[in-house]
């Protein structure tokens, strides 16, 4: 492993670190929603708390793998196949992951639709869950998630400091940003079901990466966005409808 010191001086490696980070920090959005949505099931006063546990077990998971590289790389190897189609532990962890996040996203569409779905109703006023039983979740799906973004690591660069120094640059941007997401999600309703979309979305993009059937990242973000941005014109109508219905004469 080459000095720190060493890399510090080489434009290649500080243009490897700022492609690592940015792509780190977009690999990090699917982990953040999905913080964000399970965190707002709480009471109010533990979702800091919730959070900010979530995020530094992504840390923690993300260094630990980075520690053990070795064995993280033979994830790719297979270990088995069916009818010519091989799986390695990586795929069965994205799908394991991927079949998690489906089931998860599903239920919770299902308690937003439906009229009388019982205590577990997606609403910010009750407290469907429990801090513990929230970072469960949190922390599978961080270990699906952290195996993602090791191996892209891996893949864009062979120095593990810069790894390392991505890896935290990441997650501390995620963590500035989970509190603002989750509140903006908790203050307009209809984001939580477009944020649920996205997880459903990213569970079924997992399982197919785990059959070998990659979707470029970029098509899925690229639909988040527009999605986002459909949805924030929406917003903005609505908000435009009630100034003007409390305006004084106003027809």
């Amino acid at each position: 492993m080459e000095p720190l010191y060493t890399l510090a001086a080489d434009p290649a490696a500080w243009v490897a670190l700022a492609t690592l980070i940015a792509i780190e920090v977009v690999l990090g959005i699917d982990n953040l929603i999905f913080i964000s949505v399970v965190t707002n099931k709480l009471p109010e006063e533990s979702r800091p708390k919730a959070r900010l546990i979530g995020l530094s077990a992504a840390l923690l998971l993300r260094l630990a793998l980075l520690g053990t590289i070795a064995t993280v790389i033979k994830l790719v190897d297979p270990v088995f196949e069916i009818l010519d189609q091989s799986f390695s532990w990586r795929d069965l962890i994205l799908i394991a992951g991927g079949l998690f996040l489906t089931w998860k996203a599903t239920k919770e569409i299902h308690h937003s639709v439906d009229p009388d779905p019982g205590p577990d109703i997606l609403n910010p006023a009750v407290a469907a869950t429990s801090v513990g039983a929230a970072i469960v979740q949190i922390l599978l799906l961080d270990l699906v998630f952290s195996i993602d973004s090791i191996i892209t690591a891996v893949g864009m660069t062979e120095h593990i400091p810069i790894m390392v120094i991505a890896v935290i640059v990441a997650v501390i941007m995620m963590l500035l940003a989970a509190e603002p997401l989750g509140n903006f999600i908790n203050a307009n309703p209809t984001i939580v079901m477009l944020a649920l979309g996205f997880l459903l979305m990213i569970g079924m993009t997992l399982i197919a990466d785990g059959f070998g059937l990659h979707i470029p990242r970029g098509y899925i973000y690229g639909a988040m966005g527009f999605s986002a941005l459909v949805e924030g014109l929406n917003m903005l109508s609505r908000r435009a409808r009630q100034r003007k219905s409390a305006t004084p004469g106003a027809s």
